[in-house]
Protein backbone atom coordinates (compact mmCIF):
# COMPACT_ATOMS: atom_id res chain seq x y z
CA UNK A 1 0.00 0.00 0.00
CA UNK A 2 1.21 3.48 -0.48
CA UNK A 3 1.76 5.36 2.84
CA UNK A 4 -0.65 8.48 1.65
CA UNK A 5 -3.46 5.70 1.24
CA UNK A 6 -4.14 4.64 4.91
CA UNK A 7 -7.49 5.78 3.86
CA UNK A 8 -7.56 3.10 0.64
CA UNK A 9 -8.78 0.61 3.35
CA UNK A 10 -12.16 2.51 3.48
CA UNK A 11 -12.57 1.59 0.14
CA UNK A 12 -11.23 4.71 -1.23
CA UNK A 13 -9.11 4.51 -4.87
CA UNK A 14 -5.60 5.05 -5.45
CA UNK A 15 -5.67 6.12 -8.30
CA UNK A 16 -6.46 9.72 -7.53
CA UNK A 17 -2.13 9.56 -6.55
CA UNK A 18 -1.43 8.44 -9.87
CA UNK A 19 0.79 10.10 -12.99
CA UNK A 20 -0.67 10.04 -16.23
CA UNK A 21 2.62 8.84 -18.78
CA UNK A 22 2.63 8.15 -21.99
CA UNK A 23 3.07 4.29 -23.37
CA UNK A 24 6.51 5.14 -24.90
CA UNK A 25 9.54 4.32 -24.13
CA UNK A 26 8.19 3.37 -19.95
CA UNK A 27 10.77 1.51 -17.86
CA UNK A 28 9.13 -1.88 -17.35
CA UNK A 29 9.72 -3.54 -14.22
CA UNK A 30 9.64 -6.79 -15.83
CA UNK A 31 13.12 -6.33 -17.90
CA UNK A 32 16.30 -7.31 -16.76
CA UNK A 33 16.82 -4.11 -14.46
CA UNK A 34 13.32 -5.23 -12.48
CA UNK A 35 12.53 -9.26 -12.11
CA UNK A 36 13.50 -10.16 -15.44
CA UNK A 37 10.39 -11.45 -16.33
CA UNK A 38 9.76 -10.70 -20.13
CA UNK A 39 12.76 -13.33 -20.89
CA UNK A 40 10.50 -16.05 -19.58
CA UNK A 41 7.64 -15.13 -21.60
CA UNK A 42 10.09 -15.63 -24.67
CA UNK A 43 11.28 -18.84 -26.60
CA UNK A 44 12.82 -20.94 -25.41
CA UNK A 45 10.66 -20.76 -22.23
CA UNK A 46 7.75 -19.72 -23.33
CA UNK A 47 6.50 -19.10 -20.12
CA UNK A 48 3.32 -16.80 -19.38
CA UNK A 49 1.36 -18.59 -16.83
CA UNK A 50 -0.91 -20.30 -19.03
CA UNK A 51 -3.74 -22.39 -17.38
CA UNK A 52 -2.32 -21.13 -13.88
CA UNK A 53 -4.72 -19.81 -11.65
CA UNK A 54 -3.82 -17.10 -9.35
CA UNK A 55 -6.18 -15.10 -7.03
CA UNK A 56 -6.32 -11.52 -5.75
CA UNK A 57 -8.36 -10.01 -2.82
CA UNK A 58 -8.98 -6.32 -2.19
CA UNK A 59 -11.32 -3.95 -0.84
CA UNK A 60 -12.39 -3.44 -4.31
CA UNK A 61 -12.19 -5.51 -7.62
CA UNK A 62 -11.25 -5.06 -11.08
CA UNK A 63 -13.75 -4.40 -13.66
CA UNK A 64 -14.22 -7.32 -16.17
CA UNK A 65 -14.74 -6.80 -19.66
CA UNK A 66 -18.25 -7.35 -20.87
CA UNK A 67 -19.83 -6.86 -17.22
CA UNK A 68 -18.56 -3.92 -15.91
CA UNK A 69 -18.86 -0.46 -17.90
CA UNK A 70 -15.46 0.84 -16.34
CA UNK A 71 -13.55 -1.04 -18.87
CA UNK A 72 -15.77 -1.29 -21.71
CA UNK A 73 -13.43 0.35 -23.80
CA UNK A 74 -10.15 -1.70 -22.51
CA UNK A 75 -10.38 -5.78 -22.76
CA UNK A 76 -6.32 -5.94 -21.78
CA UNK A 77 -7.00 -7.53 -18.69
CA UNK A 78 -8.64 -10.82 -19.03
CA UNK A 79 -10.65 -12.46 -15.25
CA UNK A 80 -11.39 -16.04 -14.85
CA UNK A 81 -14.01 -14.61 -12.55
CA UNK A 82 -14.44 -11.73 -10.28
CA UNK A 83 -16.70 -12.11 -7.06
CA UNK A 84 -18.34 -10.08 -4.23
CA UNK A 85 -16.64 -12.02 -0.89
CA UNK A 86 -18.06 -15.54 -1.55
CA UNK A 87 -20.78 -14.90 -3.91
CA UNK A 88 -21.33 -13.31 -7.13
CA UNK A 89 -20.12 -9.72 -8.13
CA UNK A 90 -22.81 -7.36 -9.20
CA UNK A 91 -22.51 -5.63 -12.13
CA UNK A 92 -20.48 -2.22 -12.09
CA UNK A 93 -20.75 -2.18 -8.53
CA UNK A 94 -17.46 -2.51 -6.98
CA UNK A 95 -15.21 -2.06 -9.31
CA UNK A 96 -11.65 -0.72 -8.15
CA UNK A 97 -8.80 1.38 -10.11
CA UNK A 98 -6.76 0.19 -7.71
CA UNK A 99 -7.98 -3.22 -7.85
CA UNK A 100 -7.21 -3.11 -11.76
CA UNK A 101 -4.03 -1.84 -11.22
CA UNK A 102 -3.18 -4.59 -9.46
CA UNK A 103 -4.50 -7.17 -11.63
CA UNK A 104 -3.04 -5.63 -14.82
CA UNK A 105 0.61 -6.24 -13.32
CA UNK A 106 0.11 -9.77 -12.68
CA UNK A 107 -2.24 -10.65 -16.32
CA UNK A 108 -2.41 -7.60 -18.40
CA UNK A 109 -2.26 -8.53 -22.41
CA UNK A 110 -1.47 -5.33 -23.25
CA UNK A 111 1.32 -5.57 -26.07
CA UNK A 112 2.40 -2.35 -24.72
CA UNK A 113 2.51 -2.82 -21.39
CA UNK A 114 1.97 -6.75 -20.22
CA UNK A 115 1.89 -8.17 -16.99
CA UNK A 116 4.42 -10.52 -15.01
CA UNK A 117 1.89 -13.74 -15.81
CA UNK A 118 -0.37 -12.50 -18.60
CA UNK A 119 -1.92 -15.97 -19.72
CA UNK A 120 -2.36 -16.66 -16.11
CA UNK A 121 -6.57 -17.18 -14.90
CA UNK A 122 -7.13 -14.62 -12.22
CA UNK A 123 -10.12 -15.02 -9.93
CA UNK A 124 -10.88 -11.67 -7.96
CA UNK A 125 -12.69 -10.73 -4.59
CA UNK A 126 -14.13 -7.57 -3.43
CA UNK A 127 -14.44 -7.25 0.84
CA UNK A 128 -16.57 -4.28 -0.13
CA UNK A 129 -17.78 -1.44 2.03
CA UNK A 130 -15.30 -1.71 5.24
CA UNK A 131 -17.76 0.46 7.22
CA UNK A 132 -19.76 -3.00 7.75
CA UNK A 133 -17.02 -5.26 7.18
CA UNK A 134 -13.69 -6.70 8.90
CA UNK A 135 -11.64 -9.12 9.06
CA UNK A 136 -14.12 -12.41 9.15
CA UNK A 137 -15.47 -10.90 5.56
CA UNK A 138 -11.59 -10.62 4.68
CA UNK A 139 -11.22 -14.14 5.10
CA UNK A 140 -14.67 -15.49 3.68
CA UNK A 141 -12.83 -13.93 0.41
CA UNK A 142 -9.33 -15.40 0.73
CA UNK A 143 -11.44 -19.23 1.38
CA UNK A 144 -13.57 -18.31 -1.43
CA UNK A 145 -10.84 -17.34 -4.02
CA UNK A 146 -8.53 -20.48 -2.84
CA UNK A 147 -11.75 -22.85 -3.86
CA UNK A 148 -11.79 -21.70 -7.22
CA UNK A 149 -10.39 -23.12 -10.41
CA UNK A 150 -11.52 -26.66 -8.43
CA UNK A 151 -9.36 -25.69 -5.46
CA UNK A 152 -6.41 -25.22 -7.82
CA UNK A 153 -5.22 -21.31 -6.76
CA UNK A 154 -1.36 -21.39 -6.68
CA UNK A 155 -1.11 -17.89 -5.22
CA UNK A 156 -3.38 -14.97 -3.82
CA UNK A 157 -2.44 -11.57 -3.88
CA UNK A 158 -3.18 -8.91 -0.63
CA UNK A 159 -2.64 -5.99 -2.21
CA UNK A 160 -4.28 -4.16 1.40
CA UNK A 161 -4.70 -5.13 4.82
CA UNK A 162 -6.29 -4.13 8.03
CA UNK A 163 -5.07 -1.54 10.49
CA UNK A 164 -4.53 -2.31 13.82
CA UNK A 165 -7.21 0.16 15.42
CA UNK A 166 -9.70 -1.85 13.68
CA UNK A 167 -8.86 -4.94 15.27
CA UNK A 168 -10.91 -6.29 17.82
CA UNK A 169 -8.67 -7.69 20.56
CA UNK A 170 -8.26 -4.97 23.18
CA UNK A 171 -4.92 -3.64 23.38
CA UNK A 172 -4.03 -5.71 19.42
CA UNK A 173 -0.64 -5.79 18.61
CA UNK A 174 1.24 -7.85 15.90
CA UNK A 175 1.72 -11.47 17.52
CA UNK A 176 0.31 -13.27 14.64
CA UNK A 177 -3.00 -13.79 16.18
CA UNK A 178 -5.81 -11.28 14.35
CA UNK A 179 -8.24 -13.19 12.48
CA UNK A 180 -7.19 -12.62 9.35
CA UNK A 181 -3.50 -13.19 9.98
CA UNK A 182 -4.84 -16.86 11.30
CA UNK A 183 -6.82 -17.26 8.14
CA UNK A 184 -4.22 -16.67 6.04
CA UNK A 185 -1.62 -19.15 7.92
CA UNK A 186 -4.53 -21.39 7.94
CA UNK A 187 -5.61 -21.17 4.30
CA UNK A 188 -1.58 -21.40 3.17
CA UNK A 189 -1.78 -24.93 4.85
CA UNK A 190 -5.01 -26.41 4.32
CA UNK A 191 -5.70 -24.77 0.75
CA UNK A 192 -1.72 -25.48 -0.38
CA UNK A 193 -1.79 -21.93 -1.92
CA UNK A 194 1.40 -19.04 -1.32
CA UNK A 195 0.14 -15.75 -0.19
CA UNK A 196 1.65 -12.84 -1.42
CA UNK A 197 1.47 -9.84 1.22
CA UNK A 198 1.70 -6.34 0.42
CA UNK A 199 4.32 -5.52 3.41
CA UNK A 200 3.46 -2.48 5.84
CA UNK A 201 4.37 0.90 4.93
CA UNK A 202 4.08 3.53 6.98
CA UNK A 203 2.61 4.68 10.54
CA UNK A 204 -0.90 3.63 11.40
CA UNK A 205 -0.58 2.09 7.86
CA UNK A 206 -2.23 -1.83 7.26
CA UNK A 207 -0.20 -4.11 9.29
CA UNK A 208 -2.53 -7.14 9.55
CA UNK A 209 -1.49 -9.49 8.15
CA UNK A 210 1.70 -8.59 8.04
CA UNK A 211 2.46 -10.72 10.89
CA UNK A 212 1.75 -14.22 8.95
CA UNK A 213 4.20 -16.99 9.30
CA UNK A 214 3.12 -19.12 6.23
CA UNK A 215 3.33 -16.53 3.07
CA UNK A 216 5.35 -13.56 2.02
CA UNK A 217 5.47 -10.50 2.58
CA UNK A 218 6.77 -7.92 0.34
CA UNK A 219 8.96 -5.02 0.70
CA UNK A 220 9.50 -2.23 -2.49
CA UNK A 221 12.52 -1.24 -4.27
CA UNK A 222 12.90 1.98 -6.27
CA UNK A 223 15.59 2.24 -9.27
CA UNK A 224 18.87 3.72 -8.93
CA UNK A 225 20.16 3.95 -12.36
CA UNK A 226 17.23 2.54 -13.88
CA UNK A 227 17.95 -0.52 -11.85
CA UNK A 228 15.67 -1.76 -9.23
CA UNK A 229 18.36 -2.29 -6.19
CA UNK A 230 17.04 -0.07 -3.51
CA UNK A 231 14.61 -0.71 -0.99
CA UNK A 232 12.25 2.22 -1.57
CA UNK A 233 12.46 5.08 1.23
CA UNK A 234 8.45 4.57 1.83
CA UNK A 235 9.12 1.45 3.37
CA UNK A 236 8.70 1.32 7.08
CA UNK A 237 11.83 0.08 8.75
CA UNK A 238 11.45 -3.42 9.60
CA UNK A 239 12.95 -3.26 13.26
CA UNK A 240 11.32 -1.23 16.30
CA UNK A 241 14.68 0.90 16.60
CA UNK A 242 13.72 2.31 20.02
CA UNK A 243 13.29 5.82 18.98
CA UNK A 244 9.75 4.87 18.06
CA UNK A 245 8.94 2.75 20.92
CA UNK A 246 5.19 3.85 21.18
CA UNK A 247 4.89 1.90 18.10
CA UNK A 248 6.50 -1.26 19.64
CA UNK A 249 4.17 -4.48 18.29
CA UNK A 250 1.69 -1.95 16.65
CA UNK A 251 3.79 -1.59 13.12
CA UNK A 252 6.32 -4.36 14.21
CA UNK A 253 5.96 -7.65 14.53
CA UNK A 254 6.50 -8.42 18.22
CA UNK A 255 9.73 -10.55 19.43
CA UNK A 256 11.86 -9.53 16.19
CA UNK A 257 10.60 -12.16 13.92
CA UNK A 258 10.93 -10.44 10.90
CA UNK A 259 7.90 -8.95 8.65
CA UNK A 260 9.69 -9.26 4.84
CA UNK A 261 10.35 -11.95 3.05
CA UNK A 262 11.49 -10.43 -0.53
CA UNK A 263 11.75 -7.22 -2.23
CA UNK A 264 9.85 -6.32 -5.37
CA UNK A 265 9.77 -3.48 -8.08
CA UNK A 266 7.13 -0.55 -6.32
CA UNK A 267 8.47 2.82 -7.33
CA UNK A 268 6.74 4.47 -10.30
CA UNK A 269 5.31 1.27 -11.99
CA UNK A 270 3.86 1.72 -14.90
CA UNK A 271 -0.41 0.60 -14.32
CA UNK A 272 -2.81 0.38 -16.84
CA UNK A 273 -6.25 2.03 -15.80
CA UNK A 274 -9.81 1.15 -16.40
CA UNK A 275 -10.34 3.16 -19.39
CA UNK A 276 -7.27 2.21 -20.72
CA UNK A 277 -4.61 4.98 -20.12
CA UNK A 278 -1.64 4.06 -18.23
CA UNK A 279 -0.52 6.23 -14.55
CA UNK A 280 2.51 5.80 -12.91
CA UNK A 281 1.87 4.45 -9.04
CA UNK A 282 3.97 3.91 -5.91
CA UNK A 283 3.81 1.03 -2.72
CA UNK A 284 3.35 -2.17 -1.78
CA UNK A 285 0.39 -2.71 -3.41
CA UNK A 286 2.24 -3.17 -6.65
CA UNK A 287 5.61 -4.99 -4.79
CA UNK A 288 2.69 -7.92 -4.37
CA UNK A 289 1.74 -8.24 -7.43
CA UNK A 290 5.31 -9.12 -8.99
CA UNK A 291 5.43 -12.08 -6.51
CA UNK A 292 1.96 -13.76 -7.22
CA UNK A 293 2.60 -13.71 -11.19
CA UNK A 294 5.85 -15.31 -11.16
CA UNK A 295 4.52 -17.89 -8.70
CA UNK A 296 2.26 -18.49 -12.04
CA UNK A 297 5.42 -18.42 -14.67
CA UNK A 298 7.03 -20.90 -12.33
CA UNK A 299 4.29 -23.17 -12.26
CA UNK A 300 3.20 -23.52 -15.95
CA UNK A 301 6.89 -24.66 -16.08
CA UNK A 302 6.40 -27.26 -13.14
CA UNK A 303 3.04 -28.44 -14.75
CA UNK A 304 4.67 -28.87 -17.81
CA UNK A 305 7.80 -30.86 -16.21
CA UNK A 306 4.45 -32.97 -14.64
CA UNK A 307 2.66 -33.42 -18.01
CA UNK A 308 5.62 -35.19 -20.14
CA UNK A 309 7.11 -36.96 -16.78
CA UNK A 310 10.44 -35.65 -16.63
CA UNK A 311 12.60 -37.27 -13.60
CA UNK A 312 13.57 -35.43 -10.54
CA UNK A 313 10.02 -33.85 -10.34
CA UNK A 314 6.56 -34.35 -8.32
CA UNK A 315 3.64 -32.98 -7.52
CA UNK A 316 5.43 -31.88 -4.43
CA UNK A 317 6.54 -28.82 -6.59
CA UNK A 318 3.26 -27.61 -6.80
CA UNK A 319 3.23 -27.07 -2.52
CA UNK A 320 3.59 -23.53 -1.47
CA UNK A 321 6.06 -24.11 1.05
CA UNK A 322 8.36 -25.09 -2.31
CA UNK A 323 7.38 -21.69 -3.88
CA UNK A 324 8.20 -19.67 -1.01
CA UNK A 325 11.75 -21.21 -0.42
CA UNK A 326 12.48 -21.30 -4.24
CA UNK A 327 11.92 -17.56 -4.42
CA UNK A 328 13.47 -17.18 -1.14
CA UNK A 329 16.47 -19.00 -1.78
CA UNK A 330 16.86 -17.03 -5.77
CA UNK A 331 16.92 -13.70 -4.29
CA UNK A 332 19.55 -11.07 -5.44
CA UNK A 333 21.37 -9.84 -2.84
CA UNK A 334 25.22 -8.83 -3.88
CA UNK A 335 25.95 -8.43 -7.44
CA UNK A 336 28.70 -11.48 -9.10
CA UNK A 337 31.20 -10.24 -10.37
CA UNK A 338 31.16 -12.51 -13.35
CA UNK A 339 33.20 -15.30 -11.17
CA UNK A 340 30.22 -16.93 -10.35
CA UNK A 341 31.69 -16.72 -6.49
CA UNK A 342 28.44 -15.13 -6.03
CA UNK A 343 26.40 -17.77 -7.56
CA UNK A 344 25.48 -15.10 -10.76
CA UNK A 345 23.39 -12.68 -8.82
CA UNK A 346 22.43 -9.40 -11.18
CA UNK A 347 22.72 -6.97 -8.73
CA UNK A 348 23.45 -5.55 -5.04
CA UNK A 349 20.40 -4.65 -3.37
CA UNK A 350 20.75 -1.58 -0.42
CA UNK A 351 18.56 -0.63 2.04
CA UNK A 352 17.31 2.46 3.46
CA UNK A 353 20.53 3.24 4.40
CA UNK A 354 22.66 2.22 1.73
CA UNK A 355 23.49 -1.04 3.35
CA UNK A 356 23.77 -4.15 1.28
CA UNK A 357 23.14 -7.90 2.71
CA UNK A 358 27.19 -8.50 3.94
CA UNK A 359 26.47 -5.50 6.47
CA UNK A 360 23.50 -6.74 7.68
CA UNK A 361 22.48 -8.64 11.24
CA UNK A 362 20.87 -11.38 8.94
CA UNK A 363 24.44 -12.16 7.36
CA UNK A 364 25.84 -11.76 10.57
CA UNK A 365 23.97 -13.56 13.24
CA UNK A 366 22.87 -17.17 12.65
CA UNK A 367 19.52 -16.82 14.78
CA UNK A 368 18.22 -14.32 12.50
CA UNK A 369 17.66 -15.64 8.72
CA UNK A 370 16.32 -12.96 6.75
CA UNK A 371 16.95 -9.08 6.76
CA UNK A 372 14.84 -6.39 8.55
CA UNK A 373 13.89 -4.19 5.09
CA UNK A 374 15.00 -6.64 2.56
CA UNK A 375 13.88 -9.90 3.35
CA UNK A 376 16.25 -12.39 1.86
CA UNK A 377 16.46 -10.12 -1.16
CA UNK A 378 15.24 -8.90 -3.99
CA UNK A 379 12.64 -10.88 -6.80
CA UNK A 380 14.30 -12.05 -9.99
CA UNK A 381 12.16 -13.78 -11.82
CA UNK A 382 14.64 -15.78 -14.32
CA UNK A 383 16.71 -16.75 -11.71
CA UNK A 384 13.80 -18.27 -9.27
CA UNK A 385 13.10 -20.15 -12.74
CA UNK A 386 16.35 -21.74 -12.47
CA UNK A 387 16.56 -22.21 -8.98
CA UNK A 388 12.97 -24.26 -9.74
CA UNK A 389 14.07 -25.81 -12.67
CA UNK A 390 16.94 -27.63 -11.52
CA UNK A 391 14.52 -30.08 -10.09
CA UNK A 392 14.27 -32.49 -7.09
CA UNK A 393 16.25 -34.18 -5.07
CA UNK A 394 16.25 -37.02 -2.38
CA UNK A 395 18.50 -36.99 0.59
CA UNK A 396 19.06 -40.81 0.00
CA UNK A 397 21.40 -39.91 -2.99
CA UNK A 398 24.18 -37.43 -3.63
CA UNK A 399 22.88 -33.79 -4.66
CA UNK A 400 23.57 -31.70 -7.77
CA UNK A 401 24.85 -27.84 -7.02
CA UNK A 402 21.24 -26.02 -7.12
CA UNK A 403 18.03 -28.07 -6.69
CA UNK A 404 15.23 -28.58 -4.24
CA UNK A 405 13.24 -30.73 -1.97
CA UNK A 406 10.00 -31.35 -0.05
CA UNK A 407 10.16 -33.92 2.31
CA UNK A 408 9.37 -34.08 6.27
CA UNK A 409 11.43 -34.49 9.56
CA UNK A 410 10.91 -36.60 12.37
CA UNK A 411 11.06 -34.65 15.81
CA UNK A 412 14.90 -35.02 17.40
CA UNK A 413 15.48 -36.24 13.91
CA UNK A 414 17.90 -34.49 11.13
CA UNK A 415 17.70 -35.19 7.21
CA UNK A 416 21.29 -34.56 5.36
CA UNK A 417 21.83 -33.64 1.75
CA UNK A 418 25.64 -34.55 0.64
CA UNK A 419 26.26 -32.44 -2.15
CA UNK A 420 28.21 -34.53 -5.05
CA UNK A 421 30.98 -32.11 -5.86
CA UNK A 422 33.56 -30.45 -3.67
CA UNK A 423 32.86 -26.38 -2.86
CA UNK A 424 35.22 -24.07 -3.71
CA UNK A 425 36.80 -21.82 -1.48
CA UNK A 426 35.42 -18.22 -1.07
CA UNK A 427 32.17 -19.07 -3.31
CA UNK A 428 28.81 -18.38 -1.54
CA UNK A 429 25.98 -20.94 -0.55
CA UNK A 430 22.66 -20.03 -0.60
CA UNK A 431 20.25 -22.48 1.56
CA UNK A 432 16.31 -21.94 2.46
CA UNK A 433 14.24 -23.74 4.65
CA UNK A 434 10.85 -23.44 4.57
CA UNK A 435 7.81 -24.36 7.02
CA UNK A 436 4.20 -24.00 8.38
CA UNK A 437 2.53 -22.39 11.90
CA UNK A 438 0.04 -24.83 12.09
CA UNK A 439 -3.14 -23.13 12.91
CA UNK A 440 -6.54 -25.06 12.70
CA UNK A 441 -10.03 -24.10 12.34
CA UNK A 442 -12.29 -23.76 15.28
CA UNK A 443 -15.36 -25.20 13.08
CA UNK A 444 -18.14 -25.44 14.84
CA UNK A 445 -20.63 -26.63 12.51
CA UNK A 446 -18.15 -29.23 11.00
CA UNK A 447 -18.51 -28.15 7.21
CA UNK A 448 -14.65 -27.96 7.29
CA UNK A 449 -15.00 -24.21 5.72
CA UNK A 450 -14.54 -21.03 7.79
CA UNK A 451 -17.70 -19.77 8.47
CA UNK A 452 -18.50 -15.89 9.91
CA UNK A 453 -18.30 -16.30 13.41
CA UNK A 454 -15.62 -19.10 13.72
CA UNK A 455 -12.53 -18.83 15.05
CA UNK A 456 -8.56 -20.37 14.72
CA UNK A 457 -6.50 -21.67 17.01
CA UNK A 458 -2.39 -21.01 16.63
CA UNK A 459 -1.21 -24.60 17.49
CA UNK A 460 2.46 -22.90 17.19
CA UNK A 461 5.79 -23.15 15.44
CA UNK A 462 7.99 -26.04 15.47
CA UNK A 463 11.15 -25.05 15.06
CA UNK A 464 13.91 -26.48 12.92
CA UNK A 465 17.37 -25.69 12.06
CA UNK A 466 19.53 -25.17 8.64
CA UNK A 467 23.71 -26.29 8.84
CA UNK A 468 26.26 -26.17 6.34
CA UNK A 469 28.44 -29.00 7.72
CA UNK A 470 31.52 -31.04 6.44
CA UNK A 471 30.63 -33.95 4.69
CA UNK A 472 32.66 -36.11 7.32
CA UNK A 473 30.82 -34.35 10.14
CA UNK A 474 28.65 -36.37 12.64
CA UNK A 475 27.96 -33.41 15.10
CA UNK A 476 25.91 -30.18 14.14
CA UNK A 477 27.26 -27.64 16.26
CA UNK A 478 30.84 -28.74 15.59
CA UNK A 479 30.81 -29.64 12.14
CA UNK A 480 28.50 -26.32 10.74
CA UNK A 481 30.10 -23.83 8.56
CA UNK A 482 27.62 -21.83 8.22
CA UNK A 483 23.83 -21.82 10.24
CA UNK A 484 20.58 -20.55 10.62
CA UNK A 485 19.22 -21.29 13.80
CA UNK A 486 16.13 -18.50 14.45
CA UNK A 487 14.21 -19.54 17.70
CA UNK A 488 11.06 -17.56 16.12
CA UNK A 489 10.80 -17.35 12.34
CA UNK A 490 9.15 -19.84 9.68
CA UNK A 491 12.34 -19.97 7.83
CA UNK A 492 15.55 -20.31 7.88
CA UNK A 493 18.41 -18.86 5.48
CA UNK A 494 21.75 -19.49 4.81
CA UNK A 495 24.22 -16.77 2.63
CA UNK A 496 27.75 -17.75 3.27
CA UNK A 497 31.21 -18.12 1.69
CA UNK A 498 32.86 -21.16 1.78
CA UNK A 499 35.26 -21.09 4.27
CA UNK A 500 37.79 -23.99 2.61
CA UNK A 501 37.51 -26.73 -0.50
CA UNK A 502 36.32 -29.31 0.29
CA UNK A 503 33.25 -31.64 0.21
CA UNK A 504 29.74 -30.55 2.43
CA UNK A 505 25.87 -31.04 3.11
CA UNK A 506 23.10 -29.51 4.15
CA UNK A 507 21.63 -30.53 7.39
CA UNK A 508 17.70 -30.10 8.13
CA UNK A 509 17.50 -30.74 11.85
CA UNK A 510 14.16 -30.39 13.83
CA UNK A 511 14.96 -29.10 16.76
CA UNK A 512 11.72 -28.58 19.13
CA UNK A 513 8.53 -30.12 18.74
CA UNK A 514 5.80 -27.82 19.66
CA UNK A 515 2.93 -29.59 18.06
CA UNK A 516 3.45 -32.12 15.51
CA UNK A 517 6.04 -34.99 16.05
CA UNK A 518 6.77 -34.52 12.25
CA UNK A 519 7.19 -31.32 10.23
CA UNK A 520 6.46 -31.47 6.43
CA UNK A 521 9.32 -28.68 4.96
CA UNK A 522 10.44 -27.14 1.61
CA UNK A 523 14.47 -26.74 1.35
CA UNK A 524 15.93 -24.72 -1.74
CA UNK A 525 19.68 -24.55 -2.42
CA UNK A 526 22.06 -23.37 -4.67
CA UNK A 527 25.85 -23.00 -5.05
CA UNK A 528 28.18 -22.57 -7.36
CA UNK A 529 28.77 -24.98 -10.22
Amino acid sequence: MNKKLSWLIWGLSASCLSVPVLASGLETSLGTNGIDALKLHQPPYNLTGHKIAIGQVEIGRPGMFGWDKAVSKNRAISLAAVFLRNGPAKSNTGVDPHAYNVAGMMVSRDKGLPGVAPGARLYSSAVGSTKNMGQPEECLSAQHIALQNGGDIRAINFSFGEPLNRDPRVDAVLDGNALLTLCVDWSSRVHDVLYAIAGNQGKGGIPIPTDNFNGVNVAFSSRRGGIFNKVDVSNLAGVNQGASGRLAGKEYNLDGRRAISIVAPGNNIPLLNPDGKINKATGTSFAAPHVTATVALLQEFGDRQLRTKKPNWSVDSRRHQVMKAVLLNSADKIQDSGNGLRLGMSRTLIDKQNQNWLDSDAYKNPQIPLDAQMGAGHLNAFRAYQQFSAGQWQPAKTIPAIGWDYRQVAAGNSVDYQLTKPLKQGSFVAITLSWDRLVELSDRNQNEQFDVGETFSDKGLNNLDLYLVKADAKNSEAGAVCSSISQIDSVEHIFCPVPANGNYKIRVQFRQQVNAPTQPYALAWWTMN
